[in-house]
């Protein structure tokens, strides 16, 4: 736990009490704050207060005595409304923030020069700050991974000197830490997302900046400059004197870091260089893994890693659960998890990566549902329908993609896995990368995954990925 000793002595709302709102809690108690605590739910209300937190209806107690309010990043601050707790502090004259906001202040206060990354993008923040956590860990460093990962903020080890906190953060968290100031920023992509919380794309891309436009002078702005919207960012932090290396996998550039041919390059003043390959890392494929890959790969040069421990890191980088996870193999075929493809655009990255591929996908269709995959439909030799979509997903495929309703994930796993091997191709692949949400057959898409996972490693002859 990280003691928030920056309001000792004063008393904090809190707003919403699941995993990151009760590490708030815990972290302003250890540090000498009095909290009190609410929440919608009922349940959550319970738990702080057996946990032995004061709880109350915000909306019915006085805000005088507040020195701020610390906010879950589920409420909004803005779009389409004000949560009324925001209304209510904005009333009472006082501060809106979020735990990573006490991050940041805890670590100016007690370890100012202790490294600090901070990954964000619209795709590809979780692979991006697994794999740099991996990396950091890979180099010796004692490593606290969090944020919008998995783990809160405050729950992890305090920052020092020798210890690298890599955080992920979405842009509601950073919306609410108006001082960030990370070491290493690092900004992957932007695309429309998110637009009921932010109101625009314009507002939406600003919050985004607002992590790497934070980076400490001595520091370094990492941004992919694949869209115009980071392009713009970046060079107005150039403009701005910051330090930025700018990432691209489409283009060469004269400057930054880019790839090619399944290189990572550094180019600078007219030389290049070689700083990794990513070629036959099976955790890295397709294009989406390779941004995520350079910019990680930017990130370990600026904390100083060597490249031949950049390189072993790469290649021991087991990847995602449920997120392009290798699951087995059975004799040629091998058997990929991505669960977390939950609508067309994320499926696409996964399509993309394979040449050969009997494709499981269903359940709750989204908008739209895969009519925009057709560029990948010759890659695929058969599809394995599930769920509500299945009739839907069987009219778009039509005779373009030869398909069969298994209406389960048990059968369409049989079945696939019996045509994989039956094919006669050198590198068949059973992918389930659904293009629709879980939850006709399942709480979540990590259950859903975990469930495929199981059925796998049931059939018979299947063995590890090595």
């Amino acid at each position: 736990m990280i003691p928030v000793t920056s309001f000792a002595g004063k008393t904090v709302a809190v707003f919403g009490l699941g995993g990151s709102g009760l590490a708030s809690c815990q972290a302003l108690k250890a540090g000498g704050a009095e909290v009190v605590a609410g929440d919608d739910s009922a349940d959550n209300l319970a738990r702080a207060a057996a946990e032995g937190f004061v709880t109350a209806d915000l909306r019915s107690v006085s805000w005088t005595n507040f020195a701020a309010l610390v906010l879950t990043p589920g409420a909004p601050l803005t779009h389409p409304a004000p949560h009324w707790s925001v209304l209510l502090a904005r009333e009472a004259g006082i501060e809106v923030i979020g735990d990573i906001e006490l991050f940041c202040r805890e670590r100016r206060r007690h370890a100012p020069d202790a490294p600090f990354v901070a990954i964000t993008g619209t795709n590809g923040k979780s692979t991006t700050t697994a794999l740099i956590a991996h990396l950091m860990r890979f180099a010796g460093y004692d490593t606290q991974m969090g944020g919008n990962i998995g783990t809160a903020i405050l729950s992890l080890t305090p920052p020092g000197m020798g210890r690298v906190h890599v955080i992920e953060m979405s842009s509601y968290q950073i919306d609410l830490a108006p001082s960030l100031d990370p070491s290493v920023g690092i900004l992957i992509n932007i695309s429309e997302d998110h637009i009921d919380r932010h109101g625009t794309l314009d507002r939406y891309a600003a919050v985004k900046e607002r992590l790497v436009a934070g980076v400490k002078p001595e520091g370094t702005a990492i941004v992919g400059v694949d869209d115009i919207w980071c392009r713009n960012i970046a060079d107005r932090l150039d403009r701005a004197g910051k330090n930025v290396v700018r990432v691209s996998v489409r283009n060469p550039l004269a400057d930054g870091i880019y790839v090619e041919h399944e290189a990572i390059l550094r180019a600078s003043g007219g030389a290049r260089s070689e700083i990794a390959r990513i070629g036959g890392i099976g955790s890295l494929r397709g294009l989406h893994n390779a941004q995520n890959a350079a910019c990680a790969a930017a990130c370990a040069q600026a904390l100083g890693v060597s490249l031949g421990v950049l390189q072993d890191g790469l290649r021991s980088f087991p990847g995602l659960a449920h997120r392009m996870e290798q699951v087995g193999r059975l004799g040629h075929v091998l058997f990929v998890n991505d669960s977390k493809g939950t609508n067309a655009d994320a499926a696409a990255h996964a399509l993309s990566s394979f040449a050969d591929i009997f494709w499981i996908a269903g359940g709750r269709a989204k908008a739209g549902g895969i009519n925009g995959l057709t560029e990948f439909f010759p890659r695929i030799r058969k599809a394995y329908l599930i769920g509500e979509a299945a009739k839907e997903f069987a009219e778009t495929l039509s005779t373009r993609v030869p398909h069969e309703v298994s209406q389960t994930l048990d059968v369409a796993v049989a079945s696939a896995a019996r045509d994989a091997q039956a094919s006669g191709l050198p590198d068949p692949v059973v992918l389930l990368s659904p293009a629709c949400a879980s939850f006709d057959q399942y709480r979540n898409f990590e259950i859903r995954g975990a469930k495929f996972r199981d059925l796998v490693n049931a059939l018979p002859g299947i063995a590890p990925v090595v």
